[in-house]
């Protein structure tokens, strides 16, 4: 989908604030939000690409707004309604002195080993090839995707065929893994960003092979 997540190639944010011996959390409680999220994801209420399109669907002001793991934390409250260990409405609830005990039920048992990692074999040989022109895509899903924006109808060379992963716009909605290969795909400046890119800059990206067309075939 597209939105404010999106950011690559947008003005009007500013510069990228750096932070000298930033540490590697800046609160207590940020910590704790990696570790839930990784409990979650890990023992299979949810998987990496829900997470991501549930981050996708903050509001702008909030994606702006709360920081790195404040995205996080929002995400993962999304993420634990839509499976049901949250009834919607019940953090504000607490938030706010009423009853805490919960009505969603707990699991009676704990689940072990449900992340298996993203490569998966397949019989299929992969479409493209280094150095393959390809084209990416011009498309806008309303789900979830890997492409961004600014490099869809952009023409690029394949430099590089990745195993077969799974298929994260499908995935992020509960509609199978469909591995397929992933191509590293060299992007000039040039192309991406007009004559007043710096010239023999390059953006290489990770897509997959649905993203992409052979340039000269159809979009």
């Amino acid at each position: 989908m597209d939105g404010i997540h999106d950011m690559g190639g947008m003005h009007g944010f500013g510069p990228v604030p750096v932070e000298v011996n930033e540490p590697l959390f800046h609160a207590p409680w940020e910590s704790r939000v990696l570790g839930m999220v990784f409990q979650v994801v890990g023992t299979g209420w949810s998987n990496i690409d829900a997470f991501r399109h549930a981050i996708e669907r903050l509001e702008p002001a909030t994606y702006l707004g709360v920081g790195y793991y404040g995205r996080w934390l929002r995400a993962l409250e999304t993420i634990l309604v839509e499976a049901g260990l949250l009834e919607p409405g019940e953090l504000e609830a607490r938030l706010a002195a009423a009853p805490a005990r919960a009505r969603a039920a707990p699991p009676t048992a704990p689940r072990h080993g449900a992340f298996t990692g993203v490569l998966r074999p397949i019989e299929a040989p992969p479409r493209f090839t280094v150095g393959d022109r390809v084209l990416a895509r011009n498309i806008h899903p309303p789900g979830h995707t890997r492409l961004p924006r600014y490099v869809r109808g952009k023409r690029g060379v394949v430099h590089r065929v990745h195993p077969a992963c799974v298929f994260p716009d499908t995935h992020a909605h509960g509609l199978g893994e469909h591995p397929q290969y992933v191509y590293g795909v060299r992007f000039s400046a040039l192309e991406l960003w007009g004559p007043d890119a710096e010239s023999g800059s390059a953006v290489h990206l990770d897509l997959f092979e649905a993203y992409l067309t052979p340039v000269g075939g159809e979009p």
